[in-house]
């Protein structure tokens, strides 16, 4: 247990600067959807933009943060292993910097937005500095110095936001062809931060280049860079494909950045539950490898699973039950037809932490490219059903599809790992969590119509139903009697 103990420790000093930033920068959402902000067309290109800035931090992070923690648990030389890093991801951002500014015309004309040519420009640098400082971040986690680590975190994160108030009610004007300009804006400027309070590191490094220690670096992060690409397939391609998709039809572009705009909106309802999967990924990956020796290392693998199960679920229910609560996150009404999408994207990053949390295996095992296998599969499904739903049914197709593809390559991530690198979870707990979760909810639709309108018997009943939830935990985990036994 005291390795649990150590697990939440330090989920708490790594993941909680994380959680607290997000937050913060989560709260600008009530912001961008507000009636004297952003249209929703607006707010979808805002949302597209950032869809494929998505996209571009794969390769210029190149897999580097996972590759340095498995190497430099192995190396002598634990400097040159991250000069090493490091130097590779310098040569990535400056062959992707310069490409992006070369063409960056030509982007902005292949995003139906030939204005945007100067923002194509900024997001080339805000990657640069966000890449480079994903690295550097990194080291500061292996090397122990979570105050630090969340004092930059959180000065990067509390810049953004101060310069979005700013700019919002002070600069945004009806009708100014900048209005979403401001966002990237602030973006850039607050990317700048990190890069300038980690100057001494930047000053302590020395670019590397081993031949060997390169080649085996990058056969090892390929398949994760593979793995990473296709993951953003699965995590941002639906937001490309409605407004590519949408455009073409008889309502134009306005119309499809517009639907864009309402389901990020409400896509982001269901992102509480990726806050706490971000959170514990960052202290996960490295206590995992640290447990790597443990001989009961199955048993903690085992006990961390059944207890993220538990986290994620219960807001799962916390979320879905209470939307007449949840919905005034987004204050604009016109955003409000996107809420039934919220529950099913929910269930979907309860399946996606859980194949976050199984995927140490082929990482342990030193089999990434089944990471590559189950992300490529899942990405050629969310392709497929994206295509295939969203003539049909919108947007409401691409949360379909989503909860699809999460659910698959969580199933195909259990099946490969049993055979490779065996982990014996407690799959009658895990079930059982996950399906009382899905019966509440679903007795609570069956009962109660309309979730969106706020009563006090709706909420009263689905009170109970979450306290009925909270009473199978206990039931089944008994803290208290484990605590009487120390």
């Amino acid at each position: 247990m005291s390795a649990l103990k150590k697990l939440a420790g330090q989920t708490a000093i790594y993941g909680g600067s994380t959680i607290i930033g997000r937050l913060l920068n989560y709260l600008l959402v009530p912001l961008y959807t507000s009636e004297f902000a952003f249209t929703t067309s607006e707010y979808g290109s805002i949302s597209i933009l950032y869809s494929y800035v998505a996209f571009f931090m794969v390769f210029l992070l190149f897999g580097m943060e996972t590759t340095f923690f498995r190497f430099v648990n192995k190396a002598e030389d634990k400097e040159k292993t991250f000069n090493q890093a490091f130097s590779i991801v310098l040569v990535v951002n400056a062959v992707i910097l310069v490409t992006l500014i070369a063409f960056s015309q030509s982007i902005a004309n292949w995003l139906d937005h030939p204005e945007f040519k100067l923002y194509v420009i900024w997001f080339a640098f805000i990657l640069v500095f966000d890449a480079t400082s994903s690295l550097l971040m990194a080291r500061l986690r292996f090397l122990n110095q979570p105050k630090r680590f969340a004092f930059i975190q959180l000065s990067n994160i509390g810049t953004n936001i101060l310069l979005n108030l700013l700019f919002i009610f002070f600069f945004l004007e009806d009708g100014a062809d900048f209005r979403i300009g401001y966002v990237f804006l602030a973006n850039l400027i607050a990317s700048f931060v990190k890069p300038v309070l980690l100057y001494k590191d930047i000053l302590k490094f020395k670019f590397t280049w081993d031949k060997v220690l390169v080649k085996t670096m990058v056969i090892f992060a390929i398949p994760l860079v593979l793995a990473g690409f296709a993951g953003i397939v699965n995590e941002v391609i639906d937001r490309v494909l409605l407004s590519k998709m949408l455009a073409g039809g008889p309502n134009g572009i306005e119309y499809a950045e517009s639907q864009v705009g309402i389901y990020s909106a409400n896509y982001k309802l269901s992102i509480l539950i990726t806050l706490f999967i971000t959170a514990f990924r960052y202290a996960a990956e490295p206590f995992f490898f640290a447990q790597e020796k443990n001989q009961d290392k199955n048993k903690v693998y085992s006990k961390v699973m059944t207890y993220f199960v538990i986290v994620v679920t219960l807001i799962f229910l916390v979320i879905s039950l209470n939307l007449s609560i949840f919905k005034w996150f987004i204050p604009n009404p016109a955003y409000w037809e996107g809420l039934r999408i919220v529950p099913i994207l929910l269930m979907a990053n309860v399946f996606l932490g859980i194949y976050y949390n199984q995927s140490i295996w082929y990482k342990l095992a030193d089999k990434t490219k089944y990471g590559a296998y189950i992300a490529v599969g899942g990405a050629l499904i969310t392709l497929i059903l994206n295509i295939s739903l969203i003539p049909l049914i919108g947007y409401m197709g691409s949360a379909i599809a989503t909860l699809t593809v999460y659910f698959s390559m969580m199933m195909a991530s259990y099946y490969y790992g049993q055979k490779h690198y065996p982990i014996k979870y407690n799959l009658r707990k895990i079930g059982l969590y996950i399906i009382s979760a899905l019966v509440l909810f679903a007795i609570s639709k069956l009962i109660i119509r309309d979730q969106i309108t706020f009563a006090w018997p709706t909420f009263i009943l689905n009170a109970i139903l979450l306290l009925v939830f909270i009473g199978i935990i206990l039931f089944i985990e008994r803290p208290l009697q484990r605590l009487k036994k120390g």
